[in-house]
């Protein structure tokens, strides 16, 4: 029986790598939100173009699918028409695409931001964590009020490792930083994101971070006169006055890895993990308006981080009550990080 699952995975590899060889290359992008949205899904969509640049590649995408029901009739939909690749960019699509992609074994599906895999489905993400505790660090830096807000989508791992970077980051350069997190139940809804940052401005906030879809947060601060960190892309010409740098995504090196790994027969599934080292996760250009030491401390940090002499989760990390997590001289595997549910010390406000 393990002879016959071997060369099952050898026949779908093979042929996985004839459908590609044999004509162009049909790659699909499935987004959560619309493409001008300026943040998650412009940049996916960044790194779609320069996939539409490769030789022998046609790209397409569909915009503004919601997740559940809708985003598996998108994946089936781009299965039956014969694409090659289909990228499906949010958490929520993950098990439509698992389900969709044991009818059609011989297409390769990627999810981001997921942990489920099969033969022909891989699941990957970015450290994205890395560049959230450097962007803190520019928070904790410029904030007076030692208040910052930090409008959040759900209460996901994903979502709480990004903040609990963001303030382990600040922390370390104002260690009497807090952070007051709202959250807003929804990746992509401008005006109910520009309101949470409002709210959060209300409580004393003078730095606004954000984990949506839309610049609405960095409007919100510069409305009020205060400072803000973006989120996706940089975002500092809708608040060129509040907007200090920005964790962005750079998509374009890990699409077009997939793509020729593909075309040569090399891909495998697996469960992809890259960070700074890779040049897919990395901080917008800073504002005018931060001081050159900070850039400079930030920026060494940076490198510190890209190289590996630092880890963002090192100990001691205490949760909000106190309570060690992750102890003195240990470093938090990926296992913790991925299955983070808890709030370091200094957050305020539910996991829920």
């Amino acid at each position: 029986m393990r002879i016959v699952k071997v060369m099952s995975v050898v026949l779908c590899s093979l042929g996985i790598a004839f459908a590609a060889m044999a004509k162009d290359m049909n790659v699909g992008f499935v987004y959560v939100s619309p493409i001008g949205d300026a943040g998650y899904s412009f940049a996916h969509d960044k790194g779609r173009l320069a996939v539409e640049e490769m030789d022998g590649v046609k790209t397409a995408y569909v915009e503004s699918v919601k997740e559940g029901p809708d985003s598996e009739r998108v994946i089936l939909n781009m299965a039956r028409k014969g694409y090659d690749i289909i990228f499906a960019t949010s958490f929520g699509y993950m098990d439509p695409m698992l389900k969709v992609a044991k009818q059609f074994p011989n297409t390769v599906f990627m999810h981001c931001s997921g942990f489920k895999k099969a033969e022909n489905m891989s699941n990957y993400f970015g450290r994205m964590y890395q560049a959230r505790y450097l962007s803190g660090m520019v928070a904790g830096a410029m904030t007076k009020s030692k208040i910052l807000g930090y409008v959040a989508a759900f209460p996901i791992p994903e979502v709480i490792r990004g903040i609990n970077a963001f303030t382990l980051g600040a922390q370390a350069v104002n260690p009497e930083v807090s952070v007051r997190v709202v959250w807003t139940k929804t990746w992509y809804d401008p005006a109910t994101e520009k309101e949470a940052a409002k709210s959060l401005l209300d409580a004393g906030a003078d730095v606004i971070a954000q984990h949506q879809d839309s610049p609405g947060p960095q409007e919100a601060a510069q409305e009020k006169g205060v400072y803000s960190i973006g989120y996706n892309s940089d975002m500092s010409t809708f608040a060129p006055k509040s907007h200090l740098t920005a964790p962005v995504w750079n998509w374009a090196p890990y699409y077009k890895q997939i793509v020729n790994q593909v075309k040569e027969g090399t891909w495998k599934a697996e469960s992809a993990w890259p960070g700074m080292d890779a040049g897919i996760v990395k901080l917008a250009p800073f504002g005018p308006m931060v001081p050159q030491d900070v850039q400079d401390t930030v920026t060494a940090k940076q490198t510190e981080i890209a190289s590996g002499a630092f880890k963002v989760f090192s100990g001691p990390v205490k949760d909000q009550q106190g309570a060690v997590k992750i102890a003195d001289g240990t470093v938090a595997n990926d296992e913790t990080l991925l299955g983070m549910t808890w709030f370091v010390e200094g957050v305020v406000g539910t996991t829920e």
